[in-house]
């Protein structure tokens, strides 16, 4: 019997946990972009901050992912350490709120919800009604879990043998404590753990001053995740956001613990329901803790930096900048971290590609060795991008996003290619000229010089169709692909009329000289694949190839 009720418990305690992810995960991906540019703007003082956090962590119902968004902001640069805590009070106090709507009995409810979930998920036109959808069975969810911990737990209320075991866990504050603290800390989640211990409290399982106990210890745990998961080891500066929250935290518990039993045996009168006054207990914590430190973070702030100072070291040119971790759970944001991460190696390809024409005409030694570091710097950046959008399409996408994620993927990986063709072929180019003391004819150089400069204007027209699928410019990008065919063909031509003229300059650098042409030609067709995704998506691919008889190729599949 008892193994029946312990499987009972933790199945009713998973399905609150699943519902508590749909509901999150579900706002994320319907509101995701508009409530990160909410919290972006609002943070001109401490206090629009503080509601900007209340706001934001009552929609998510996690103050973990505020703090894991709020930490990337700060570790960019985009917010200041004092409103950043304040975002953090304010989280404390809005995760409270879905705790203080379900602490009423409004389980008939559930139904409702799943009838109305369901409809808008399976019938939604568009993502975010069916987004939408997840969020309100998410909640649906969490109700009747709250109905089956009710019902799992009444019935063992008078056996002696568990309440003689609750009584030894629970019968030490400080101990209550360290047990919320890590069974939130495993749970991810305050809420989830809250809601627990009022099940508890309700079936008279824990007294009410364990219950208060475990609700600090709730409000502990909650700010150890963003400390494990939103610090990067390797930069000081990063802890000083999840350190200060978790400092608020166990000051508040310090001031609170040696009344917790005063404060039990003065408010069970006025509140009676032991749910409830756990469900408020836990708001007035988290409110009493955040008009306490709001008005000292100036010197918090103070302490933290003198204490967790940035750490100056150079700039690993290879490593991802934008490729935020805490995004992927937004599909919109984490494609457009991808995506701006891919222009960053577009970036540093175009400055390859500028350099090695330099080091080719000027014999310059130095400029060949750069251009191989810029190499090993892309390899790095396309990796990790890959590996970023890969975690990304896990999760099921919609079309358009798939499509999307797919189009970077392609993008980075023929920027890598041209950054090799680059690296291992003009560079190689480069230094057997310097080598053997070459030099092209004027006419040639100018030949190479106007077909290298034809390549970097067709580079920035692909960045632009790359972040805005322009259909105009791609169908200008791949009309310059047989421009630039005609005249690889020309100069080839006038090349030869050189040799046949016996110029010594072109007799020596003939090979040279045909290899960058073929090299150059190879990487804008590298460069003008951005453009076969944008035309297939506006059903005009089919048409340009049968204008320029060019064979079909595969559309990039759709991940979903």
């Amino acid at each position: 019997m008892g193994s029946v009720v312990l499987l009972d418990l933790m199945g009713g305690v998973a399905l609150l946990l699943w519902g508590l992810h749909m509901v999150h995960s579900g706002i994320l991906r319907a509101f995701g972009p508009d409530l990160r540019r909410l919290l972006s703007k609002a943070l001109n003082d401490r206090f629009t901050a503080f509601a900007a956090g209340l706001g934001l962590t009552a929609v998510l119902q996690s103050s973990t992912a505020t703090a894991l968004i709020t930490s990337s902001f700060a570790a960019e640069g985009l917010v200041a350490l004092v409103p950043a805590l304040a975002i953090m009070l304010g989280a404390n106090v809005g995760t409270t709120l879905i705790v203080q709507l379900l602490s009423f009995n409004i389980t008939a409810v559930a139904p409702v919800l799943f009838i109305i979930g369901l409809l808008a998920f399976r019938n939604g036109p568009r993502s975010r009604i069916k987004n939408i959808g997840r969020v309100v069975i998410g909640l649906g969810l969490m109700l009747l879990s709250l109905h089956i911990l009710l019902d799992t737990l009444a019935p063992a209320e008078n056996a002696p043998t568990v309440r003689v075991l609750l009584d030894a866990v629970t019968g030490d504050p400080v101990l209550c404590i360290l047990i919320g603290a890590v069974i939130t800390w495993a749970a991810h989640s305050s809420v989830a753990t809250v809601l627990l211990i009022m099940s508890l409290a309700y079936a008279h399982f824990v007294s009410p001053v364990a219950a208060l106990a475990l609700v600090l210890g709730a409000n502990l745990g909650s700010a150890i995740n963003p400390l494990v998961e939103g610090a990067k080891r390797d930069n000081p500066a990063s802890y000083r956001l999840p350190v200060g929250n978790l400092l608020n935290r166990a000051v508040g518990i310090v001031l609170v613990l040696p009344f917790l039993r005063p404060l039990a045996q003065h408010l069970q009168p006025w509140q009676p329901d032991l749910a409830k006054l756990t469900a408020e207990f836990h708001v007035a914590f988290n409110l009493v803790t955040a008009v306490l430190f709001i008005g000292v973070l100036d010197p918090l702030s103070q302490l933290l930096t003198r204490l967790l100072p940035d750490r100056v070291r150079a700039e690993d040119a290879g490593r991802p900048r934008y490729l935020d971790e805490t995004a992927l759970e937004t599909p919109s944001l984490a494609l457009a971290d991808a995506a701006r991460e891919t222009l960053r190696v577009g970036d540093l390809v175009e400055t390859m590609l500028r350099q090695v024409m330099t080091a080719i005409m000027n014999n310059d030694r130095a400029l060949v060795s750069q251009v191989s570091r810029m190499d090993n710097a892309v390899d790095g950046i396309v990796e990790a991008t890959k590996l970023y959008l890969t975690k990304l399409t896990r999760d099921s996408l919609d079309e358009r996003e798939g499509r999307r994620a797919m189009e970077i993927i392609s993008f980075a990986i023929n920027l890598e290619h041209v950054g090799d063709i680059v690296d291992k072929n003009l560079n190689e180019l480069a230094t057997k000229k310097i080598k053997r003391r070459f030099q092209f004819s004027a006419e040639g150089a100018e030949e190479l010089l106007a077909f290298h400069r034809r390549i970097m204007d067709s580079l920035r027209i692909a960045f632009g169709v790359f972040m805005s699928c322009d259909v105009g410019e791609a169908h200008k990008l791949l009309a310059e692909k047989a421009v630039l065919r005609n005249a690889e063909l020309a100069a080839t031509e006038r090349h030869l009329d050189r040799l046949r003229e016996g110029r010594p300059e072109s007799i020596e650098t003939t090979s040279l000289h045909l290899d960058v042409l073929r090299d150059l030609k190879r990487i804008h067709s590298h460069i003008c694949s951005v453009a076969y995704p944008v035309l297939d998506a506006a059903g005009e691919l089919e048409a340009h190839r049968s204008a320029r008889h060019e064979p079909a190729a595969v559309a990039p599949p759709v991940v979903r």
